[in-house]
């Protein structure tokens, strides 16, 4: 699908401070890698600023992932009755890291640049952060091999969400995975936590 030119100044900007960073970018760069005429002024009748383009990628990125989180929790409740509960796990935890990989531009911006912005700090937080820990939560609690379990589910949700960005970002700045552990290995690692709050089996009682 073709995109529109302010989705390719949005893309191109995101990409162009990733790399080089937000300070280091001119408005005239960002217009030519969105196809304008460098120093002519087109990104100026779209935004006001630069400022304005990088507020305007954060939001729509978190437009998005609110989107994409309501989604795949509707895909995961289709699959539930006819998947076994290790497959579904395997699925959330793959989900997670796809997501996570897939907004690798966004996260070098905010490390190296958003601290100057406290208020897009703010809604990378609650816009894409909080939103993947709150559906762990919501997924965990709506399992019925969870439903008796009493358990910290906000908690476990920091646990297991944040070895999910933690994987992915250890390779973003490191360029190794962690432990040297491949995708798979932390997939089934990561099932097997989660299989291990399970309740346990109540004992038989006494005749």
């Amino acid at each position: 699908m073709t995109r529109s030119t302010r989705e390719r100044i949005i893309d191109e900007s995101l990409r162009l401070f990733a790399e080089r960073g937000y300070a280091a970018t001119s408005v005239a760069e960002i217009e030519a890698a969105s196809g304008l005429s460098p120093g002519a002024g087109g990104l100026y009748r779209h935004f006001k600023s630069k400022y304005e383009v990088l507020a305007a990628a954060i939001n729509e990125h978190a437009s998005r992932t609110r989107i994409q989180v309501a989604e795949s929790l509707a895909e995961l409740s289709t699959m539930e009755a006819s998947v076994d509960l290790e497959e579904r796990l395997s699925h959330v935890c793959r989900a997670g890291l796809a997501k996570v990989r897939e907004e690798s531009e966004l996260t070098r911006v905010f490390f190296r640049d958003l601290s100057q912005f406290p208020e897009l700090v703010t809604v990378v937080r609650e816009g894409l952060l909080q939103p993947m820990f709150d559906a762990i939560v919501t997924w965990f609690k709506a399992q019925p091999e969870y439903h008796d379990a009493q358990l910290d589910w906000a908690g476990i949700s920091t646990v297991l969400g944040g070895s999910v960005v933690h994987y992915r970002l250890f390779q973003e700045t490191v360029g190794e995975l962690p432990g040297h552990a491949e995708k798979d290995q932390f997939v089934a690692a990561w099932v097997r936590l989660a299989v291990g709050l399970l309740p346990s089996p109540r004992p038989a009682p006494v005749s």
